[in-house]
């Protein structure tokens, strides 16, 4: 074999090894890194943006009752027609999730990575500082569309019948139920957010297939849920006291639960020494230069 030739076979040997390097799937700790950065950036938001855009993905999860609703209007009685109507409820997550809004489950991922990272007080109070803007803006704005639906004539009664008809899942169940239903439901969002960057051009798919589930599974969401309960807190069917105590305690501990501990911790466990050693080779090139 010439020069030449071998030249050329190691050009096509390299090519052919980035080719490979650029379809394979990212690893645990791509993963891992994509999300933290993520995490960094929300973190570093300011007070005003965080709460806009938590606003507006508290209104945007309306869409998770109304598209259920309307479909269930117009699709017979049926043992299959809630598979059909059931993926409505993706419909609001999809928007929100491609649209980059500040939903409260998402955030039990994206700003835990940093803190699990840096452990320090400052971090706390950063994660603290976020969470407690964007759930306090999700839920207004799930007030005020519920609200909205409830008083206008937007919708035929046999939608609004509908609505009130989907919307008491949310508060029927007794608390622990609850709680282990918003668990499951903290679990698959999480997951979701864990492996949305895996997931290139197919992210719409997983959006829809994990928000489906959570449908389908009866699971309790403290956002979209919160559209079913103030729906019917907006229209007499349940007082506040059980919006509060029957949904939203047992389903915002649940879906913490479900986000922190069980993905983002146990999945932070598994590239912690990886992590651990690019710190510390990190470290070391700082003190060599």
């Amino acid at each position: 074999m010439t020069e030449e030739s071998r030249a050329e076979a190691a050009e096509k040997q390299r090519d052919t090894e980035e080719e490979v390097e650029e379809k394979h799937r990212p690893d645990a700790l791509l993963l891992h890194e994509i999300i933290r950065a993520e995490g960094e950036e929300e973190l570093r938001r300011t007070v005003t943006a965080l709460a806009l855009s938590a606003f507006a993905a508290g209104l945007t999860m309306g869409f998770s009752l109304i598209v259920p609703g309307v479909l269930k209007a117009h699709l017979p009685e049926s043992p299959w027609a809630e598979l059909v109507s059931s993926f409505g409820y993706s419909i609001g997550f999809l928007i929100v999730v491609l649209g980059r809004q500040q939903l409260f489950t998402e955030n039990t991922v994206t700003p835990i990575l940093p803190l699990l990272h840096e452990r320090t007080l400052a971090n706390l109070w950063r994660v603290g500082r976020l969470w407690g803007i964007v759930l306090v803006g999700n839920v207004a704005a799930t007030l005020l569309i519920a609200y909205a639906l409830g008083h206008s004539d937007a919708f035929k009664p046999e939608v609004r019948a509908a609505f009130t008809e989907l919307s008491r899942h949310a508060v029927e169940g007794p608390f622990l139920t609850t709680l282990v239903k918003a668990v499951f439901a903290g679990w698959l969002i999480a997951l979701m957010v864990w492996i949305l960057p895996a997931t290139g051009s197919a992210a719409p798919f997983i959006i829809i297939l994990m928000t489906w589930l959570v449908s389908m599974c009866g699971l309790a969401h403290i956002v979209a849920g919160s559209v079913d309960a103030f729906y019917l807190v907006v229209t007499g069917s349940i007082g506040m006291g059980d919006y509060v105590w029957h949904f939203f305690v047992p389903t915002l501990v649940g879906n913490v639960i479900g986000g922190v501990a069980l993905v983002s911790v146990l999945n932070y466990g598994q590239v912690a020494p990886e992590v651990a050693e690019n710190d510390a080779a990190a470290g070391k090139r700082q003190r060599s230069t």
